[in-house]
């Protein structure tokens, strides 16, 4: 049967492609100038473990982490254009709705820039607010819809 040959080359060939393991994002790096100031915003507003890392710190996410370059840190390894503060651009699911979201970061003095605007992120189209840390990085808050 012709039909069943060509199941079997297509199978076959399917076979042959290497599995690999699966790749997750780890961890990104953000600068910032003041530790106080980023380590607050970060655990507060952003919702974040502060875990310290020799002179400086990392902000910890479940399995994902922002190591942080500033004051007293001197990564040996960096980009070629190394993250300056500012020019971060980063995104979070916020668990609950979007209106909850903006009474989040008006609590804490955030405004925000942009918002509620469509959106697109790893799940999908969502609904996402904008706003900034202290060193003026680009923040986004998305949701996704529910069922």
């Amino acid at each position: 049967m012709a039909e069943t040959e060509t199941l079997a080359t297509d199978a076959a060939v399917a076979l042959e492609v290497p599995l690999r393991p699966a790749i997750h994002l780890d961890h990104c790096v953000i600068h910032v100038t003041d530790w106080a100031q980023s380590n607050a915003f970060y655990r507060d507003v952003v919702g974040a473990e502060v875990i310290a890392r020799g002179n400086g710190f990392a902000y910890r996410f479940g399995g994902v982490q922002l190591n942080c370059h500033g004051p007293g840190v001197h990564p040996t390894m960096v980009a070629t254009h190394p993250v300056m503060p500012g020019n971060s651009d980063l995104c979070f699911r916020w668990s609950g709705s979007l209106e909850e979201a903006i009474a989040h970061l008006d609590t804490f003095g955030v405004p925000v820039e942009l918002g509620p605007v469509e959106t697109h992120g790893a799940a999908g189209a969502g609904l996402s607010v904008y706003f900034r840390d202290p060193d003026g990085s680009l923040l986004e808050f998305i949701t996704y819809p529910t069922a």
